[in-house]
């Protein structure tokens, strides 16, 4: 063709980038594009809800470690904004591509006119506006770049409708390139003296302790990861997209690092020298404070960005760089050393897990209405080890998470540290497109399943066949609970015991209702043999978790020193 249109461009370039799942909700500003689209290789998954669409992409994006892309019309990009803010702090390598009105007409009060260049900016790595569809090639190479270098993150981009139908010679624009060649991995060379530094300071500790964050599980690094523990011994947690990197069932990995939710996760008081690998210093450490993290104990840090390396505390080692790239180095250099056993220390860990499960299982009683541990012993027995496992949600989910292990690579999924309820039947839904051969099961409570329930419909059109253990307590659980425990009422917290069984059934899917834990093990078959969309609702008592009385026990201990 001797021309062609801002549309094709579009399509060609995503095409050639091997994109093949497009996430969307159609409106008049996206109609040119993806009618184009609709005749290349693209499979199209349309939601209920622009926010449910920017989870799938921001999932698919993870769990495949290939880009995720969304496309909104323009009143459905302001739906889209809190998946995006999700997105962002999920540090999720994905394009959003929304359209506009005419380029021309913009500022003059325009059909739909909002800000979108604004809107996005805080919750994106970059947000541009395409004035010209000749620009096109080079904006979606520069977003997705962007989007992979350093660490992770979404990147928007408005095509207006004009632009989008905007024809150019063929001979106009230059011959495109992957994206992939210009993701910026700086630096570039990491000085062997540093690697030194910290293995001096790991050989000679006595208690020392690795921590792998979301950045540390970008690419293949979990092997790389097993080794470097195993050739010296150090314990492992895991957090974020990092858990099940390595499994929870290695004998030097202790499970996740929450230290409401993991007994062994506490030890990080105990610690003489801690590695965050690729673990920003935030509220999730105690920004690396005491007393979560010693005043005494040495402090390394390796991560992509060097805005996180030192951003609370300063390190004894800090090294900016490609995580897999340095693992490479400290394999290399730790091979050499002679590693002292920290047998002493490892078996802490031991027996804090072996605590932390037996006070769990505790829990787990037959009467009505039903602990949430009740339920989560009994699944137990019907899971398998390549099941994806999605949580969201407060108590009910807070108790699953404590208790079920990260067994594979991006197959334990919990909200981003946004905490933004709703993105787990959205995940669940991404992960069945990405890997159809495997079982995903989503834990949900009745509050979360609330924001993108619907999503069910979704489910049900595109053949999305997952199981959701539901959690019906009622309330906003975990909220409630704190509330009754510092103020001695609950005010905003209360829900109806509605039968959301029924609704999924009312949608095309498969759901049943459970009050007794003799009914949960049929139930449970039924519904992981049924291949299409299901839903157990699970009937369990208000009963507060280990997350919500750490949070209750910091409130009190905040006004306390207020005093």
């Amino acid at each position: 063709m001797s021309s062609i249109t801002g549309s094709h461009l579009i399509a060609n370039v995503l095409a050639k980038e091997g994109v093949k799942n497009i996430f969307t909700l159609a409106g008049d500003h996206i109609l040119p594009v993806i009618d184009v689209m609709a005749d290349f290789d693209f499979r199209f998954f349309d939601t209920r809800h622009e926010q449910a669409a920017v989870h799938m992409a921001d999932v698919w994006a993870r769990a495949t470690d290939t880009p995720g892309i969304v496309m909104t019309t323009t009143p459905g990009f302001a739906n889209a904004i809190p998946g995006l803010a999700s997105a962002f702090h999920a540090e999720s390598p994905m394009l959003s591509i929304s359209g506009s009105a005419e380029l021309s007409e913009l500022g003059k009060g325009a059909m739909q006119e909002i800000d979108q260049i604004g809107m996005a900016a805080p919750v994106t790595k970059a947000s541009w506006i395409i004035d010209d569809a000749s620009k096109i090639p080079d904006m979606i190479n520069r977003a997705l770049a962007l989007a992979y270098s350093g660490r992770r993150g979404p990147v928007h981009l408005t095509v207006p409708v004009d632009v989008q139908e905007q024809k150019i010679q063929t001979h106009e624009f230059p011959t495109y390139k992957s994206f992939k060649d210009n993701i910026d991995h700086v630096p570039r060379s990491i000085s062997s003296k540093q690697i030194d530094q910290l293995l001096d300071i790991l050989v000679s500790s006595d208690r020392p302790l690795i921590i792998a964050g979301s950045a540390a599980s970008y690419g293949d690094v979990g092997q790389k990861i097993e080794k470097f523990v195993e050739i010296s011994g150090i314990p492992l947690l895991t957090e974020g997209d990092a858990r099940g990197i390595v499994s929870d069932d290695h004998p030097l990995c202790f499970g996740f690092f929450d230290t409401a939710l993991n007994t062994a996760a506490k030890l990080i008081s105990d610690a003489d020298a801690v590695l965050l690998l690729g673990r920003k210093q935030d509220f999730v450490i105690g920004y690396t404070a005491p007393p979560l993290v010693s005043e005494k104990a040495a402090l390394m840090q390796i991560d992509p960005s060097q805005v996180e390396i030192g951003r609370n505390r300063s390190v004894d080692v800090g090294i900016c760089g490609d995580i897999s790239n340095v693992l490479d180095m400290v394999i290399h250099n730790s091979e050499k050393r002679i590693w002292s056993s920290f047998k002493p220390w490892i078996q802490k860990f031991t027996e804090a897990r072996r605590y932390h499960f037996e006070a769990l299982e505790s829990l787990a009683l037959t009467e009505n209405p039903l602990h949430a541990m009740a339920v989560h012993n009994t699944v137990k027995s019907f899971l398998e080890p390549d099941d994806f496992l999605v949580f969201d949600g407060g108590d009910f989910c807070h108790f699953a998470r404590a208790y079920f292990p990260a067994i594979n690579p991006r197959s334990w999924w919990y909200l981003p540290p946004l905490g933004m309820l709703g993105s787990g039947l959205p995940t669940a839904l991404a992960l069945k497109i990405a890997y159809p051969e495997r079982r995903v099961i989503l834990f949900s409570g009745d509050g979360s399943f609330g924001f993108n329930g619907f999503e069910f419909d979704t489910a049900v059109r595109h053949n999305l066949p997952i199981v959701c253990i539901m959690g019906n307590d009622s309330a906003w659980g975990i909220d409630r609970q704190i509330q009754l425990q510092l103020y001695n009422r609950s005010v905003a917290t209360d829900l109806l015991p509605s039968r959301y069984d029924q609704l999924v059934r009312s949608l095309g899917g498969y759901g049943e209702n459970v009050e007794n834990i003799e009914e949960l093990p049929d139930a449970l078959e039924r519904a992981l043999k049924f291949n299409r969309p299901s839903l157990l609702n699970v009937s369990v008592q208000r009963a507060i978790s280990p997350r919500a009385q750490a949070a209750v026990d910091r409130w009190k201990s905040s006004w306390k020193s207020e005093e």
